[in-house]
C-alpha cells in the first residue's frame, strides 16, 4: 500500500471515528447536524472510498465503507423514528398552528429566509422526511408543450408565504399546480385554512391526496384537472410557482381576472412568472416590482379593473 493511500485511509478512517463519538448528533432535536453529517458521509467518505476502490480493491478500503454505511443507516434510523412520532401527532390532531411552527423551530432553529436565497436546504430534507411517506412517481401523461416541469417549491418560501398571507378562517387557498402537495398541505398545517390543489399529472395528484389522507388533513384536498379547466368560485387567496407559460399562462390570468371581479383576490408567485403578472393592469404588487425570481410576491387585485389583461409574450 503506497503511503498516499495508507494517509487517505487513516483520514478517512478518523472522519468516521469522529462521527460515531458525536454524542449529539444523536439527540432528536439535533437535525441539522445530523442531516450535515450525512452529506458528509455521502459526499467526502463514501464517495471517496468508491472513486479509490478500482484503482485500489484494498480490504482496508471495503471495511471502512461498511463502518461509513453503517454509521449512516444509525443516523437515517434516528430520523425515521422522529419522523414517524411527528406523523402521528399531525394525524391526531395534535398541532394547532402555533405549535406546528413552534416544532420546526424546535428541529431547525429561529429559520429565517435570506433574500435571493436559491437552491434547497435543511429545512426542505426536514419538510419531505415529515409529508411524504414513499418513493416519488413518475409523471404517467406527456406535458402540454407550454407546461413547466414539475420543481418542489422551496420549502423556507412556504413559510414566508403562510406568514405573509395572514390568511383568515373563511379564506380558501388555491395551489395552482400543486405537484405532489407541499403547498396546500404545508400552508394548512402553518395556518389552519382550508386549502386546495389543482394538478394535471394523475400520479402526483394521487400521490399528493394519499399523503393528505395518510396525515388525517380533511381540509385539504387536490384536484385533478387542467388548471384553466378549475372551479375557483370560493377561492380568495391563489399561489403560483411557474406551472405553465405562454398562453396557458394567459388563460390561467383571464379565469382569476373574471374571479376578480366578483370580490378581492390576492396571488403570490414565487420563480419567472412573477415578471410576467407584474404585467397585469388588474393587479398591484404589494412589495415592490417583480423582477427577482427568487423572491416570493403578492400581488393584490384592483379595485374597479378594467376587463383589459396585458399580453404575455413568454417567460423571463
Amino acid at each position: 500500500m503506497s503511503d498516499e493511500l495508507t494517509a487517505i485511509i487513516s483520514e478517512i478512517r478518523c472522519d468516521i471515528q469522529s462521527i460515531q463519538d458525536d454524542v449529539n448528533i444523536c439527540r432528536e432535536t439535533h437535525f441539522n447536524s445530523r442531516a450535515n453529517a450525512l452529506d458528509f458521509i455521502d459526499l467526502h467518505i463514501i464517495d471517496r472510498i468508491n472513486a479509490l476502490l478500482p484503482d485500489a480493491p484494498d480490504a482496508e478500503l471495503q471495511k471502512l465503507k461498511q463502518g461509513a454505511e453503517k454509521a449512516k443507516h444509525r443516523l437515517e434510523e434516528i430520523d425515521t423514528h422522529l419522523f414517524k412520532r411527528l406523523w402521528e401527532q399531525i394525524r391526531r390532531g395534535g398541532y394547532t398552528e402555533e405549535s406546528f411552527k413552534a416544532m420546526i423551530r424546535k428541529y431547525l432553529g429561529e429559520y429565517l429566509s435570506p433574500p435571493n436565497k436559491v437552491g434547497y436546504d435543511t429545512l426542505d430534507l426536514f419538510i419531505n422526511g415529515l409529508l411524504f411517506h414513499r418513493h416519488l412517481p413518475e409523471a404517467t401523461i406527456a406535458r402540454e408543450p407550454e407546461m413547466v416541469f414539475y420543481q418542489q417549491t422551496p420549502a423556507r418560501i412556504i413559510l414566508e408565504l403562510a406568514e405573509r398571507a395572514r390568511l383568515m378562517p373563511d379564506d380558501v387557498f388555491f395551489d395552482i399546480g400543486s405537484g405532489l402537495g407541499q403547498v396546500p398541505i404545508l400552508v394548512n398545517l402553518l395556518t389552519g385554512a382550508k386549502t386546495i390543489g389543482v394538478e394535471y399529472e394523475p400520479a402526483y395528484y394521487s400521490y399528493a391526496t394519499a399523503c393528505a389522507s395518510r396525515l388525517n388533513l380533511t381540509d385539504v384536498t387536490f384536484i385533478n384537472t387542467l388548471a384553466q379547466k378549475g372551479d375557483y368560485a370560493d377561492g380568495s387567496v391563489f399561489f403560483m410557482y411557474t406551472p405553465f407559460e405562454g398562453t396557458m399562462m394567459q388563460q390561467m390570468l383571464e379565469v382569476l381576472k373574471k374571479e376578480s371581479l366578483k370580490r378581492t383576490i390576492r396571488i403570490f408567485t414565487y420563480g419567472p412568472c412573477s415578471p410576467i403578472i407584474a404585467r397585469q393592469r388588474w393587479l398591484r404588487c404589494v412589495n415592490g416590482p417583480a423582477e427577482d425570481t427568487y423572491i416570493l410576491y403578492e400581488f393584490k387585485s384592483r379595485d374597479g379593473n378594467t376587463p383589459t389583461i396585458a399580453p404575455i409574450s413568454g417567460t423571463n
